[in-house]
């Protein structure tokens, strides 16, 4: 019975979704000892983790015209994004690529189901490829871990033991120590750690946070974070249909299941048990005048009823690093890593049977033998891909390299000068997108009288920051018809207009 609705009838075969497969009835975790994965697929994660892993790594050490190649620092707004400047005024050009990136994540699992997960997802290359690995090396396969977890604590456990959680925490420090690279720049993070703790205590808190936050995510929580924290799992109901390509089980091909059984022969009969008297089995010259008969003189094999290709070895649970059984369908736990392939492969080629009972296929697929992955689903986010993507590319190629903001000073009245000008004062921002050093004068066009007078310093602007200042802007007097002015104020840059700015001018009423 259903626990919403206890007048609806579940399917046995269905109730597995009751629950996810790493608890149990009573909410306590299933701890997972997944079998050692190997096979072709496994080795191409592989390869994939060793240049995702690199990435990484190495993209915090590389610098582009002295500074970081890919920032992202939050705390102080400055973005640089594979070597171009983004300031807190493009978060227009963040929003829209967000949602790029939501949309690609959407129209790839449409398409190819949760294959990001298993495959790129940091989460997963983490665990599986370096802390899993690891546990592998330290203390066996899955057999022997589980033997251990249940032994006494001796030395050899509490070895073993401590030697795999050391480990576990120098990955975790390496890897907090990378993020923080991405968010305040990895000569920042150098000083934090050769600089006394007292110098830089609040980046020293911050290392301990990450480092334990990593420590147990991949030492405690593990698939728990898949299972039950990440939404994109759960995305997979909405987002998957009967044409969508991902980790499968062939049941039409695989079912009924049943274990591998060798034919019996039957025990051949003995002439005498013949009583015929025809004499024709003797002498081999006439066939046996009797249908019975030749059945019972014949070598006769004693074929087992038919049976899918699934012989029941349960591999393809056992290396699961999420613990369900893919021949139940598709799941949210599920994260597309293929490792069920790889064992279900190695059996068939053992049994004598043609591989990919478990493979990546749609429904359609397996059920019509017909695979086809574009739909009208497809067809509208890649609409909307392209659009956004069409938009986020004019934005950012008809964006200017110097912002500015000019503003007039709060609670600043205008004032009049001896030599007959009206004067505002006004503060200036400019935001450097670039990587070179600009100095800027200001301007409106067709009206050449207006003087732009900075107070201290010629307005200049830093590679990849803001400055700000102060200048004064006077008209004539004779000049002003009105009581507020609008003015286009054209900034100049090495003899080109390289922005614009609106404010407006006050003055006298005539």
């Amino acid at each position: 019975m259903s626990e919403i609705n206890p007048d609806i009838e579940i399917p046995d075969e269905e109730r597995y979704r009751d629950q996810i497969s790493t608890v149990d009835s009573f909410g306590k975790r299933i701890w997972i000892y997944p079998k050692k994965p190997k096979g072709r697929f496994y080795d191409y994660r592989k390869y994939v983790s060793y240049v995702l892993l690199i990435i990484l790594f190495g993209l915090p050490f590389i610098e582009w015209n002295g500074k970081p190649f890919v920032l992202l620092n939050i705390l102080e707004t400055e973005f640089i994004i594979f070597g171009v400047y983004f300031a807190p005024q493009d978060f227009h050009l963040f929003v829209i690529a967000m949602l790029i990136f939501v949309i690609i994540i959407a129209l790839f699992t449409v398409v190819f189901g949760r294959l990001f997960c298993g495959w790129v997802c940091p989460q997963t290359i983490f665990m599986e490829m370096a802390f899993r690995r690891i546990e592998y090396w330290i203390e066996g396969d899955a057999n022997a871990q589980k033997r251990l977890a249940k032994s006494p604590w001796n030395t050899t456990k509490i070895w073993k033991k401590t030697l795999k959680q050391a480990i576990f925490i120098g990955i975790s420090v390496m890897i907090a120590h990378t993020f923080l690279s991405y968010i305040i720049g990895i000569k920042e993070v150098w000083q934090i750690v050769t600089d006394p703790i007292g110098d830089h205590f609040g980046g020293f808190i911050a290392m301990v946070i990450f480092t334990g936050t990593f420590y147990g995510v991949f030492s405690v929580m593990r698939e728990q974070v898949c299972t039950t924290i990440c939404p994109y799992g759960r995305l997979q109901g909405v987002l998957l249909d009967e044409d969508s390509l991902a980790v499968s089980y062939d049941f039409e091909r695989g079912e009924p299941r049943g274990k591998l059984v060798k034919p019996k022969k039957k025990k051949k009969p003995k002439q005498s048990d013949c009583n015929n008297g025809c004499s024709s089995c003797k002498t081999g010259n006439e066939p046996c005048p009797t249908d019975a008969l030749t059945t019972m003189f014949s070598d006769i094999t004693e074929v087992p009823p038919p049976k899918g290709d699934c012989i029941e070895c349960s591999l393809c649970v056992q290396v699961c690093p999420t613990g369900i059984d893919i021949r139940n369908g598709v799941q949210l736990e599920c994260v597309n890593c293929t490792a069920c392939m790889d064992a279900c492969d190695e059996v068939m080629v053992k049994i004598g049977k043609p591989e990919g009972l478990i493979r990546i296929d749609s429904y359609n697929g397996i059920v019509k033998k017909k695979t086809s992955i574009w739909n009208t689903r497809v067809a509208a986010y890649s609409l909307v891909l392209v659009a956004l993507m069409g938009l986020e590319s004019f934005l950012f190629i008809s964006r200017s390299e110097v912002e500015t903001l000019l503003l007039r000073t709060p609670g600043m009245l205008y004032q009049k000068t001896d030599d007959g000008y009206i004067s505002n004062l006004y503060n200036y921002q400019l935001i450097n997108k670039s990587d070179k050093e600009v100095e800027v004068t200001f301007g409106v066009e067709g009206m050449e009288y207006i003087i732009f007078e900075p107070v201290g310093a010629p307005p200049t602007t830093v590679e990849n920051k803001v400055t700000e200042g102060a200048l004064f802007i006077k008209i004539p007097k004779d000049k002003i018809t009105q009581r507020s002015t609008k003015l286009k104020v054209n900034v100049y840059g090495d003899g080109e207009i390289i922005d614009e700015a609106t404010t407006t001018f006050l003055g006298p009423t005539k």
